[in-house]
Protein backbone atom coordinates (compact mmCIF):
# COMPACT_ATOMS: atom_id res chain seq x y z
CA UNK A 1 0.00 0.00 0.00
CA UNK A 2 1.45 3.45 -0.89
CA UNK A 3 0.58 6.56 1.02
CA UNK A 4 0.17 9.84 -0.38
CA UNK A 5 1.19 13.13 1.44
CA UNK A 6 -0.49 16.08 0.46
CA UNK A 7 1.80 19.06 1.49
CA UNK A 8 -0.39 22.87 1.46
CA UNK A 9 1.71 25.77 0.95
CA UNK A 10 0.53 29.07 2.65
CA UNK A 11 1.46 32.32 1.35
CA UNK A 12 1.25 34.62 3.68
CA UNK A 13 2.16 38.48 3.53
CA UNK A 14 0.59 41.20 1.96
CA UNK A 15 0.09 41.55 -1.81
CA UNK A 16 2.70 44.22 -3.54
CA UNK A 17 -1.15 45.68 -5.49
CA UNK A 18 -2.92 46.12 -1.96
CA UNK A 19 0.18 47.93 -0.94
CA UNK A 20 0.55 50.27 -4.09
CA UNK A 21 -3.06 50.87 -3.85
CA UNK A 22 -3.03 51.67 -0.39
CA UNK A 23 -0.27 54.46 -1.18
CA UNK A 24 -2.09 56.00 -3.51
CA UNK A 25 -4.70 56.29 -1.69
CA UNK A 26 -3.14 57.62 1.14
CA UNK A 27 -1.18 59.99 -0.96
CA UNK A 28 -4.15 61.58 -2.78
CA UNK A 29 -5.99 61.87 0.58
CA UNK A 30 -2.41 63.93 1.67
CA UNK A 31 -2.59 66.45 -0.93
CA UNK A 32 -6.57 66.85 -0.89
CA UNK A 33 -6.46 67.85 2.72
CA UNK A 34 -3.30 69.30 2.88
CA UNK A 35 -2.38 71.02 -0.16
CA UNK A 36 -5.29 71.38 -2.65
CA UNK A 37 -6.33 74.83 -3.38
CA UNK A 38 -9.00 74.04 -6.28
CA UNK A 39 -6.62 71.18 -8.32
CA UNK A 40 -8.74 68.70 -7.65
CA UNK A 41 -12.35 69.96 -8.83
CA UNK A 42 -10.48 71.97 -11.59
CA UNK A 43 -10.53 69.49 -13.72
CA UNK A 44 -14.13 69.71 -13.57
CA UNK A 45 -14.77 73.46 -13.13
CA UNK A 46 -12.16 74.98 -14.63
CA UNK A 47 -10.56 78.30 -13.22
CA UNK A 48 -13.58 79.01 -10.99
CA UNK A 49 -12.88 76.23 -8.54
CA UNK A 50 -9.79 77.90 -7.77
CA UNK A 51 -11.84 80.65 -6.87
CA UNK A 52 -14.11 78.89 -4.72
CA UNK A 53 -11.75 75.90 -3.23
CA UNK A 54 -14.63 73.56 -2.36
CA UNK A 55 -12.34 71.18 -1.23
CA UNK A 56 -10.48 73.32 0.78
CA UNK A 57 -13.44 74.91 2.86
CA UNK A 58 -14.79 71.41 3.06
CA UNK A 59 -11.73 70.24 5.12
CA UNK A 60 -10.59 73.43 6.41
CA UNK A 61 -10.48 72.36 10.39
CA UNK A 62 -8.98 69.01 9.91
CA UNK A 63 -6.20 70.81 7.98
CA UNK A 64 -5.34 73.21 11.08
CA UNK A 65 -6.15 69.78 13.41
CA UNK A 66 -3.22 67.88 11.14
CA UNK A 67 -0.85 71.29 11.38
CA UNK A 68 -1.12 72.29 8.00
CA UNK A 69 -0.84 76.05 7.69
CA UNK A 70 -3.51 77.41 5.03
CA UNK A 71 -4.08 80.97 5.17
Amino acid sequence: MTRTHQIAKYKTGVPLIAVAILLAITGLGVFSIGFDQGQIFSIVFGEKAYADMYLHEFTHDLRHAAGFPCH
